[in-house]
């Protein structure tokens, strides 16, 4: 009988640090992005949530969007390109990463 230890599975946690900020209190700021995790939303059906690990002031905080356009950008980033600088903007129409 196999023994579930021998398969040296380790899991695959993602913790993110730090207080939850509306996504408005970081427009035009520089801000690094150490991380980030996509999931379907909690809130609205059929959709995903984007959940940001981010440093500002040297503190980490916490973002959690639905943005289709930051979604799109953030998955085109390689993983060895973390953690990056950049402003978030919200062009009144949609936010992005610049």
């Amino acid at each position: 009988m196999n023994n579930f230890k021998d398969f040296n599975i380790k899991p695959r946690v993602i913790n993110f640090t730090g207080d939850k900020i509306p996504i408005k209190r970081v427009f035009n700021i520089p801000i690094q992005v150490l991380d980030y995790k996509i999931e379907n939303s909690k809130h609205k059906e059929n959709t995903k949530c984007l959940t940001l690990q981010i440093e500002k002031d040297n503190e980490k905080r916490i973002i959690f969007t639905g943005s289709t356009i930051l979604i799109q950008q953030i998955e085109s980033v390689p993983k060895d390109r973390f953690p990056f600088e950049t402003t978030i903007v919200n062009d009144n129409e949609y936010f992005e990463f610049t």
